[in-house]
């Protein structure tokens, strides 16, 4: 299984308080080791927070209904899973 870690870091001087610090796609054969791993390298008390992510959903295609793949952080937009790809 692939899953990508975003790690955010505290930063007062913008406007959500925090930014993003690294963006990394692992292969991973179970979750709880990367949790495990991602907290020994970015502990809380040093103001890191971390998100895991599947790297790739399965979505369903809106004109024909065929199901596909995709990254999670695909633009909508970029996506023919949503009704404005299709619509420009």
């Amino acid at each position: 299984m692939e899953y990508t870690v975003e790690v955010y870091k505290l930063d007062k001087r913008k406007k959500a308080g925090e930014r993003l610090f690294a963006k990394v796609d692992v292969e991973s054969a179970d979750r709880m080791v990367l949790e495990f791993r991602c907290a020994l390298d970015y502990p809380e008390s040093k103001g890191f927070r971390y998100t895991i992510h599947e790297t790739y959903v399965t979505r369903r295609n809106l004109m024909d209904g065929t199901e596909f793949t995709e990254r999670y952080d695909t633009p909508s937009y970029c996506s023919p899973s949503s009704e404005t790809y299709w619509s420009m």
